[in-house]
Order: structure tokens, then C-alpha cells, then sequence
């Protein structure tokens, strides 16, 4: 008798463990007063899983996605995860605003359902919060895996801020799952034979300054430095170049040698300050003139669509005579057709 109670308690402690997974899966669930309060000593994305009891759909990614221990480990790690009952019956604050249910009766929408999901009441939804609340990302319906990644490095790795989600996913997929696709080839020029390469034929040079740990600049280096459309024009325009940050030897640059230093603890190619003029963040281009004098860097990731337009800024001359929102706005001008 001793021994079935023992068997019980034991199931009983498994069949809660089961159930807690189904309901929450390895995530670390925030209220949104406990994930606005962590906000406010660290800011990170929020990750706001919009459910109902009912919605089966829920469940499950409940028990397959948010049960995967890389993505649990991850959003728990870069993201506060709030998990928010649609027609839930409790009042909310949510950034300085009050929100309340829109009736006690059941399967009613909460008021700030209405005003995350409009009237798309479709779950479940997964909402994306950064930037002090003022970006946010909406995408409905069930996300497996391979769906939920690049939306998580979108947000952590500010690929947001040059690119539109449409364009980063579908360079994301290319990378690391859709190989078989057009690729050209631009002319890789080490940053030990740089100068060498520029007493030959000096040209401006690009700088990708990029680690192994950032999903962002994996992405630029295989697809965008690859891109059919502006391959040609980086050969004739630029030399390319790629320097890992966190890499430990040192190189010639100008007469002087960097070499890794520690920032804030962080091992930091020297290298990458230099050209960046202290002002960089992961992945960046620094672009240089044919002096190898940084002219400009530009901080995360860039499309092909986002880099193009900038590439022929410098690559012409141009930002010689005209600010670059001036540049922009000619080439939106439509062409006149001649007689």
C-alpha cells in the first residue's frame, strides 16, 4: 500500500508537470505589470502572446513552439513574454493607459484585444513591442519553428529599423534554410591585403563589421553582399571587406597595428573602433573613401533594397554636393518621356 501511494504521488507530480507545459510551455510568462516594471531598469522587446481558452491553435503552439527549448531559451533570455487571455476579465494597465473588459459575459473581447488586434480578432496572435512602445509587429496565427525565429531576431538584432519584416524573412529563410537560390559573387578582399590592393587600383572600400553570434550579420554577408542587383555595381564601385569583431589577432591598418582590447569585458577588435569612430553596433558597414577614411557607418542590417540606394550615394560621389534625403527624393522623381 505504501509503495501505490508513492507510485500516485509520483504520477501526480508528472501529470502537473505535463500540464503546466501545456499551458505555458518553458517560457517564463510575465503579467504586463511585472514585464513594464523589468522594462524600466532593462529595456528589452516585448513578446505578447494574444490567446483564448477556446482556441485550440493556442494550445498547441503552447505545447510544440513555446516548448522548444532554443526558442524558449532565447525569448526568455532577449524578450519579456507576457501571455494575455483575449477575453480576459481583468483591468490592465498597458503604457499609462487603462484597459478594461468590454463585458463580464464570456467570449467577449478585453479592451486591449481590440486595440492590439483591431478587428482581426483572429488566435492565436503574437505581438512584437520594442522601442520604447513605438514599433510594433503583428503576425496571426499558429508559428511553428522555422516561422517564429527570424520574427525573434528581427526584433532583438533591430533589423527593424532599415528593413521591412517581408524583406528580412525572406533573406533569413535564404541563409539559413533556402540555399538553392541566384547568388553573384562580389570580389572579397582581406583586410591584411587592403592597402596593397588599393595602391593597385584605389576605389572606396566597405567594411562589414560582423561576429559569429550575430544572426543579422550572417544574414547580410550570404544574401545581401550576394544579391544579383547590386553584386556588378560593389565590383566596379567598392573593394568589400569582413571583420569579426571578436577576432584575436592583430592587423596593419595605416601605419598602426590593432589588435583585441576588452570593452565593458567584451573581447573587441581595436580594428573595429577605428573604423567605425567608436560608434558601432552589430552588424555594421563602415564605408570608406579611397584614403580608407571612414565616411559614413551604417549600424544593423541592410537589405539589399535598404543598402542599394546608399551604395550609389557614396559609390558616385554624390554625397560630395547634396545631403542624402535630397539624393533620395530625385530618384523618386518619375522619368519624362522624350517625343
Amino acid at each position: 500500500m505504501k509503495s501505490y501511494f508513492c507510485l500516485l504521488f509520483i504520477c501526480c507530480i508528472c501529470s502537473s508537470g505535463f500540464s503546466q507545459i501545456e499551458q505555458n510551455g518553458l517560457v517564463n510568462w510575465l503579467s504586463f505589470k511585472e514585464a513594464q516594471e523589468k522594462n524600466k531598469l532593462l529595456e528589452k522587446p516585448f513578446l505578447i502572446d494574444v490567446y483564448t481558452d477556446w482556441c485550440g491553435w493556442c494550445k498547441h503552439m503552447m505545447r510544440t513552439t513555446y516548448s522548444n527549448e532554443g526558442i524558449a531559451g532565447y525569448i526568455n533570455t532577449h524578450f519579456y513574454p507576457v501571455k494575455f487571455d483575449a477575453e480576459g476579465k481583468d483591468t490592465i494597465e498597458y503604457h499609462g493607459i487603462t484597459y478594461k473588459p468590454t463585458s463580464p459575459l464570456p467570449r467577449t473581447p478585453h479592451e486591449l484585444a481590440l486595440k492590439f488586434l483591431g478587428s482581426s480578432l483572429s488566435y492565436p496572435s503574437t505581438l512584437f513591442i520594442t522601442n520604447q512602445f513605438q514599433y510594433n509587429l503583428l503576425s496571426q496565427g499558429y508559428l511553428e519553428d522555422k516561422k517564429i525565429e527570424p520574427l525573434l531576431v528581427f526584433m532583438v538584432e533591430n533589423a527593424w529599423r532599415n528593413a521591412t519584416y517581408d524583406d528580412f524573412s525572406l533573406y533569413f529563410n535564404r541563409t539559413f534554410y533556402d540555399t538553392a537560390y541566384p547568388k553573384g559573387k562580389i570580389n572579397r578582399v582581406p583586410l591584411e591585403a587592403l592597402e596593397s590592393q588599393q595602391k593597385k587600383k584605389a576605389k572606396k572600400t566597405l567594411v562589414l563589421l560582423n561576429s559569429g553570434f550575430c544572426n543579422t550579420g550572417k544574414v547580410m554577408s550570404a544574401t545581401t553582399f550576394n544579391d544579383t542587383s547590386i553584386v556588378n555595381y560593389v565590383n566596379s564601385k567598392y573593394n568589400l571587406c569582413e571583420l569579426d569583431v571578436s577576432r584575436g589577432d592583430s592587423i596593419p591598418f595605416k601605419g598602426a597595428k590593432y589588435g583585441q582590447v576588452l570593452v565593458n569585458n567584451f573581447p573587441l577588435h581595436s580594428l573595429a573602433l577605428k573604423l567605425s569612430n567608436n560608434a558601432f553596433s552589430l552588424p555594421s558597414i563602415c564605408i570608406l573613401d579611397e584614403e580608407l577614411n571612414t565616411l559614413q557607418v551604417l549600424n544593423f542590417y541592410f537589405s539589399p533594397q535598404s543598402l542599394k540606394p546608399v551604395l550609389q550615394y557614396f559609390g558616385s560621389d554624390v554625397y560630395k554636393i547634396k545631403p542624402y534625403n535630397e539624393f533620395l527624393k530625385e530618384g523618386e522623381k518619375p522619368v519624362k518621356k522624350t517625343k
